[in-house]
């Protein structure tokens, strides 16, 4: 067993996908665990994969740490009810915004409360396309980015047992002050997300013969069009002032090049468009690559594989005798032949030495 920077009992109110998860995590090194929920069979569901005890009313709790792990728009009622309810916790909740929250929280129990000592606001950078505890797994935040917003008033003490939080569920964790942590979000979750439903959109009324040619390129953009909407309402919502100055810069975007389609041959049009596509490689080029670290280019490659059992798992275990470290691996499908496509990721120096030991070796490799 893993030793632990918390104590506990942790007290985790919500026992969806990421309340669950966490009440995995920790249950992993040993800390107790109780899970609550305002669904009875939600919390049964929690509690009979392991993710912590069921919440008893009548037993005198006294946590170290509660965790809100509520919708958006009830967590600040949540947690100014778990502040109050337990005078030694701390309570944190991981909800997607901030700012909102934070608001409502000070409201509710007053600006100067001694209450909101005890209070960080965090938010696990991690998740799933499934929802629930039946999806929860306590691997979900492992390298994940877990993001504490302390607020001016949040004491040393709750913010060390916030980090410990974190670390034991061996997230990487950063520091955003709300306001920080919302514009960010805006951008890289929240905005992503509009821009996927809005392409998604557009696939209601397509025709099925059509959409038999999509390829990864359009299933990479609409993938998480998947997600909850009961759930994005709330956070789009909460974290509007932000992501409609975003929108509306893109809404200038797509104007110019509405003006510019709507002449391609004029002059000057094929440079505008040449701009807008070398504006989108700039940014990005400015996505953090591996491990975080700086983008790195890398170069892809396609094997085509039989579509049946251990063709995969042969393809990747050859690779790795071959000595070329796999950086990326997509895969798609052949729509006319019982052939799967795998596209890999690896270094451009490693690429014509793994094409020709990959061939030599009987695999077919697209160029």
């Amino acid at each position: 067993m893993n030793p632990s920077h918390l104590l506990g009992p942790v007290l985790v109110l919500g026992s969806g996908l990421l309340g669950a998860s966490i009440g995995l995590g920790l249950r992993a090194h040993g800390i107790d665990v109780i899970v609550s929920d305002p669904s009875p069979s939600a919390q049964a569901v929690a509690v009979d994969i392991g993710a912590g005890r069921a919440f008893d009313v009548s037993e005198n709790l006294a946590p170290e740490l509660v965790v809100v792990a509520a919708p958006p728009d009830v967590s600040a009622t949540v947690v100014a009810a778990a502040l109050t309810t337990y005078p030694g916790a701390v309570v944190v909740d991981i909800a997607s915004v901030k700012v909102a929250i934070a608001t409502e929280l000070a409201a509710l129990l007053g600006p100067d409360s001694e209450l909101l000592q005890r209070y960080v606001g965090t938010h696990p950078m991690a998740g799933r396309e499934r929802s629930g505890p039946v999806a929860a797994r306590g691997e979900l935040f492992n390298s994940m980015p877990w993001v504490l917003c302390a607020s001016e008033v949040s004491s040393k003490h709750a913010v060390k047992v916030a980090h410990s939080l974190a670390i034991d569920l061996n997230a990487v964790v950063f520091r955003f002050s709300p306001e920080e942590h919302d514009s960010a979000v805006a951008l890289v979750s929240h905005l992503p997300q509009v821009m996927s439903s809005l392409v998604a959109s557009r696939l209601a009324e397509t025709p099925a013969h059509a959409l038999s040619l999509a390829g990864n390129g359009l299933r990479d953009v609409t993938r998480i069009a998947a997600s909850d909407p009961a759930l994005w309402v709330q956070i789009l919502g909460a974290n509007a002032p932000r992501l409609l100055e975003i929108v509306k810069g893109v809404r200038t975007d797509l104007d110019r090049l509405i003006n510019t389609l709507s002449a391609p041959t004029a002059p000057g049009a094929r440079l505008d468009l040449a701009q807008l596509m070398a504006e989108g490689n700039a940014g990005q080029s400015r996505i953090p690559g591996k491990h975080g670290g700086p983008a790195q280019q890398y170069t892809w490659l396609t094997v085509l594989v039989d579509d049946k059992p251990g063709q995969i798992a042969k393809l990747l275990t050859e690779i790795g005798a071959i000595g070329v470290n796999v950086e990326d691996l997509r895969l798609d499908h052949s729509a006319g032949l019982q052939v799967g496509m795998v596209e890999l990721s690896v270094l451009p120096s490693k690429r014509v030495s793994l094409v020709e030991d990959l061939t030599d070796r009987g695999w077919k490799v697209i160029l």
